[in-house]
């Protein structure tokens, strides 16, 4: 037996082994992907190809923490409903030993080729990085073609997630690197067969203006066009909390602004945060057949106290956010729920004006709407959503997982409150405000058996319970 296939082996054993356990915790999600075993995190490789989606993530099956990681694979037609496929990548050769790290995919020519970094170390921890090319004439079934790019010289081995696209007879290339002085960047390559790859340069990094210290090292970067102008995503490390912003260990977002291809250099505006919630890391984007750009992320961040999250004695931890797609207004990126998320209704629970102070129940698998003048919602006595008119500030607060104190995030809406879309399901919570103007993703831990709801405002609120099961991990037969 191989490697790899000894390592499939163990993984689906795994699942076959633990899933049905997980399945029963109360805090696993019903229309959200997750792991169906271990630890889920970046999402990778989110492509339309041949009318299915794809979406490849980060994976650790044999436990709840980071390691040696695989790809699993979720596929769907229509955006609700998913599937578990077989395992994509395994960490089964000497340029990805210690992990299949995260990238990209693209259609070429009909075949679905997967861009990775392989991450190995040595016995005394030093890291050496590989970007890996591997392809599948399915979208099932994936070879191995090794290593097409080495680590550039002015960079550190920090150096991974590559993100490819094709633009004007050319491959592209980024990828999120440390330089060598340490400091967070990103690199730019162009391949005219994805088999050679040129270093064009660095188009941007955390010490060149208009930065001046915008960490130490920047992953998972995804470049692409969106109303007529280039949008750098990325996920910085190292900032410091400045007052309402960057309070997640790490975080994520991006600039808007022009990259000149000819001279590998993009001009851009200050960076921004994508999502304002307790735990978002590492979004990725596609360009669907319909011309939408569809953002995923992970609803989770890297050393932020993962091990005390309440699932991790469950055997599972992490999870996807909804799909989004994204506009540019006023050189800012909305969030908007895919109309396809409109699927996921099962049944209307109710619609309610309120002028005052109101009180419910609802499902744990639940989306809400609000209208009108809200001062405060507040979810099974664990997460409040909180406006202030005086200094027009939104904050989500509960209570920390770690220690029960409270915390709060929070963001700034200059034209005021005036709408909130809210999708629930067990553990998780994602706000649109004011139609995607801004975003909170967290996760909740409320007692399972609660389901109270209370409003306070002059408002009008409906909710519908959402569908409990859109999620395949059997079709495989694991």
């Amino acid at each position: 037996m191989t490697h790899d296939s000894k390592l499939r082996e163990q993984a689906y054993e795994a699942v076959n082994n633990h899933h049905s356990d997980i399945k029963n915790d109360p805090y696993y999600p019903s229309y959200h992907l997750a792991p169906p075993v271990g630890l889920l995190n970046d999402p990778n490789g989110w492509i339309q190809w041949k009318g299915k989606y794809h979406l490849f993530f980060q994976w650790m099956p044999f436990h709840t923490g980071h390691g040696a990681k695989f790809w699993g694979h979720f596929s769907t037609t229509n955006l609700v409903d998913w599937s578990l496929e077989p395992i994509a990548l395994t960490p089964g050769d000497w340029f990805d030993q210690n992990g299949c790290y995260s990238g990209s995919a693209v259609d070429d020519d009909g075949l679905l080729k997967l861009f990775y970094t392989g991450n190995v170390k040595d016995e005394s921890g030093q890291r050496e990085s590989y970007q890996c090319l591997a392809e599948s004439a399915d979208g099932i079934t994936f070879s191995k073609k090794g290593v097409k790019l080495e680590l550039p010289e002015g960079y550190t081995p920090h150096f991974r997630d590559p993100k490819v696209w094709f633009h004007n007879g050319l491959w592209y290339m980024v990828i999120g690197a440390q330089t060598e002085d340490e400091v967070g960047s990103v690199a730019l390559f162009e391949s005219e067969d994805l088999e050679s790859w040129t270093h064009r340069g660095m188009i941007a990094k955390a010490d060149r203006p208009p930065f001046s210290d915008l960490g130490y090292m920047w992953e998972c970067p995804d470049l692409f066009e969106l109303d007529g102008q280039e949008v750098l995503l990325f996920s910085p490390q190292g900032l410091e909390a400045d007052g309402i912003d960057f309070n997640n260990q790490y975080q994520s977002g991006y600039v808007v602004g022009r990259l000149d291809y000819e001279k590998a250099e993009l001009s851009h505006n200050r960076f921004m945060e994508i999502d304002r919630g307790f735990e978002f890391y590492a979004p990725q984007t596609t360009l669907d057949d319909l011309g939408r750009r569809i953002l995923i992320g992970w609803m989770g961040v890297p050393d932020q106290n993962e091990a005390e999250q309440p699932t991790v004695k469950n055997g599972w931890i992490h999870q996807m956010t909804l799909p989004r797609e994204l506009v540019l207004i006023d050189g800012r990126i909305h969030q908007l729920p895919l109309e396809e998320m409109k699927n996921l209704r099962a049944s209307k629970r109710f619609c309610e004006d309120v002028k005052g102070e109101w009180s419910g129940s609802i499902s744990r698998v639940s989306e809400l709407q609000l209208e009108g003048e809200m001062e405060e919602v507040q979810l099974f006595d664990y997460t409040t959503l909180r406006y202030d008119r005086q200094t027009s500030l939104l904050t989500m607060e509960r209570p920390s997982y770690v220690d029960g104190s409270m915390e709060t995030r929070s963001c700034r809406l200059p034209k005021g409150l005036r709408h909130l879309q809210l999708f629930i399901d067990h553990s998780s919570l994602e706000v649109f405000v004011n139609h995607g103007e801004e975003v909170f993703t967290s996760r909740i831990f409320a007692k399972e058996d609660n389901r109270s709801l209370q409003v306070k405002g002059e408002l009008n609120v409906q909710a519908w319970d959402l569908k409990n099961d859109t999620i395949d991990i059997t079709s495989q037969g694991w």
